[in-house]
């Protein structure tokens, strides 16, 4: 039998068993909606500068944003522009679907809320939600659909403040309250991680799965390329995120 098959075949025998869910996600899991794959907040500008001369993690950092809001919201607006309009792809709906059977909690990287609109209700953005607003200066906050028509940098309708989106900027700190959730999860067991589309640079992203795998769980990760993680998960599944995550539910029925 062809060693994918095999694999898919195992991964879902697991996944019938299980009923409590950990998928970590990153820009990957979105490739199928349209949206390119993308470092952190960043995005779309891997080893370029700006057209100011900056590095891309300086001119989206929260020291920036303070000194020059102009410009981070001028790169934050074109990371919104790109998402505008993305839908959710057939991963996203297959997680939301394992939602309504068991006992499943998302963990993302992405600030572009496609785990939302599919109806994913146990998630936890760790860098948060482009569509939400917060003013710098007051306690007012509203939720947008997108950015079509605003004046840039926006203003607070309350007091005239800075308004900035609800996401992890470089060298800010990743939310207490989407950690302490994260940590709450682990502790109360898992049946399976999954890693999906993530190159799992960051701690907070690798450190779940080599957990897991060291503690006998089931860890698989779906990832055309492969990352540090690859040799160390249960299964390791060489496809695009949508492709995977349909296999493996048609297997379930």
């Amino acid at each position: 039998m062809d060693p994918l098959a095999q694999a898919l075949d195992a991964v879902a025998a697991d996944l019938q068993q299980a009923r409590r869910l950990l998928f970590i996600t990153g820009a990957g899991i979105s490739a199928d909606s349209g949206l390119p794959t993308y470092r952190g907040v960043g995005g779309l500008y891997n080893g370029v500068t700006t057209a100011e001369g900056f590095r891309i993690e300086d001119a989206l950092s929260g020291d920036m944003l303070r000194l020059r809001p102009d410009l981070t919201w001028k790169y934050l607006a074109q990371i919104e522009e790109t998402c505008r309009g993305a839908q959710p792809n057939a991963a996203h709906r297959a997680i939301a679907q394992l939602q309504a059977q068991r006992d499943v909690t998302v963990l993302t990287q992405n600030v572009d809320g496609l785990h939302r609109q599919a109806g994913s209700r146990d998630l936890i953005e760790i860098h948060g939600n482009l569509q939400v607003l917060d003013c710098t200066c007051c306690a007012f906050s509203e939720e947008v659909r997108d950015l079509a028509g605003r004046s840039l940098p926006p203003r607070c309708p309350e007091c005239d403040g800075l308004l900035r989106p609800r996401v992890v900027l470089f060298g800010e700190a990743l939310p207490e309250a989407a950690l302490d959730r994260l940590y709450t999860v682990l502790e109360s067991g898992v049946d399976m991680v999954f890693s999906i589309g993530t190159s799992s640079i960051f701690p907070y992203i690798v450190q779940p799965v080599v957990w897991a795998a060291r503690s006998g769980i089931t860890t698989v990760e779906i990832n055309p390329a492969r990352t540090p993680l690859s040799d160390i998960v249960s299964h390791y599944l060489p496809l695009g995120a949508a492709a995977a995550m349909t296999a493996l539910l048609s297997r379930l029925e």
